[in-house]
């Protein structure tokens, strides 16, 4: 068993090591691509050429980010290869920071099976159906995205700061360190100066169970020590709120339920259920266990923030098609398969048991073929639009 755990891990090692070089073909394709809305399908289609043109050309610096492209801009003489090192790096980084997470929900040693399933939660996708949404990942929700660079940095920062608030929340009540502090309040900052959906979807939750424990008896002064270490990151959002809603841009938020989901989909309903179809059923089958556990239930209640902010919030102006509220949900969504997929990989044995747990196998395999050809088609140079 040692051994199939060693050559397991290995390949895991491997197939992780071919996702970086791709993802490096990948992302300097994306950031040299032509733009040209004349042409009927723009190869390599992304949002990245315009991330870096706005701090290159334009001086236009609303996310962390674009400090570190205006610097490997410069170190590599005007090349965008640095940029697409960066971006593959933190890709292959979030396959074993998505482990961590694994391990912890998992409470299992880190092992050949955690490496594989972390590496084919970064491959998952939506189920496609092309009656119910045309394109494969414009007219779903997904966790997964390769050509928003912004997205790309945020998840794996969130990542770490999701896992060092379940960390702190396990031993907070008995005091919480000014390193403590500092290193979340950091984490909290860098992860919201970088794309601040995050905060959005992750801060209403932590009050929650910040108010839970109160209520439970948790002396004040650990619970206000312990969430005051959110609030330098709000104000890293009220400037991202003022760079981006500010008099001068005419922008805002509006309440417009589902016309996010419905600007692609031809049943947008059946599109969101098929974005989590699978985490969907895990609810329903393990949702008595999930209530039970309390980084379960973080998890499942930020997913219903998310969906609930996606589904409602859109942006007037010129932004209003772009979906941005999407993002904190498609963080959401890679977590909440994380949870499930440990929930399924745990199912015990037996025959009814042994029929759910296949059947489950076979929704997620559909997801990882999904988001495998998905990416396939990107490397080879489709836009993010394919169908």
């Amino acid at each position: 068993m040692k051994s199939y755990q060693k050559n397991l891990r290995l390949a895991a090692h491997i197939l992780t090591g071919l996702y970086f070089i791709a993802c490096i073909w990948l992302y300097y394709q994306q950031s040299v691509a032509i733009l040209d809305e004349s042409l009927p399908s723009i190869p390599y289609q992304s949002d990245l050429p315009l991330h870096i043109s706005m701090v290159i050309e334009d001086g236009w610096y609303y996310s962390f980010t674009a400090y570190a492209y205006q610097l490997l801009y410069w170190a590599c003489g005007g090349n965008t290869i640095g940029i697409a090192v960066f971006l593959a790096a933190v890709t292959a980084a979030t396959v074993y920071v998505t482990e961590l997470l694994v391990c912890r929900l998992w409470k299992r040693a880190a092992d050949g099976v955690t490496l594989m399933l972390s590496l084919s939660l970064n491959f998952v996708m939506p189920v496609y159906l092309s009656f119910v949404g045309e394109f494969r990942y414009v007219s779903y929700q997904s966790g997964n995205i390769w050509h928003n660079s912004t997205y790309l940095c945020m998840r794996l920062m969130a990542l770490l700061t999701l896992l060092y608030y379940f960390k702190l929340e396990e031993t907070y009540r008995q005091g919480i360190s000014v390193r403590e502090w500092a290193t979340f309040a950091l984490l909290n900052i860098l992860c919201t100066g970088i794309k601040p959906s995050f905060l959005l979807v992750y801060s209403p939750i932590v009050g929650v169970f910040l108010v839970a424990d109160v209520i439970h008896k948790t002396p004040w002064r650990r619970v206000i020590a312990f969430g005051s270490a959110l609030l330098p990151s709000g104000l890293v959002l009220l400037w991202q709120n003022q760079v981006l809603f500010g008099e001068d841009t005419g922008n805002g938020i509006t309440f417009q339920p589902w016309y996010t989901f419905s600007l692609h989909a031809s049943i947008v309903k059946g599109a969101a259920v098929c974005s989590v179809l699978f985490c969907a059923l895990v609810v329903c089958v393990k949702v008595r266990e999930l209530i039970r556990e309390r980084s379960s239930v973080f998890i499942l209640l930020m997913s219903v923030l998310g969906f609930l902010e996606a589904v409602c919030l859109v942006e007037s102006g010129s932004r209003s098609v772009d979906g941005n509220f999407l993002w904190g949900y498609s963080f959401c969504i890679f977590v909440l398969f994380a949870l499930c997929a440990v929930k399924w990989l745990q199912m015990g044995k037996g025959r009814t048991r042994g029929m759910g747990k296949l059947l489950l196998s076979a929704v997620y395999a559909w997801h990882l073929y999904c988001g495998l050809y998905f990416f396939i088609s990107l490397v080879t140079g489709a836009s993010y639009w394919m169908r």
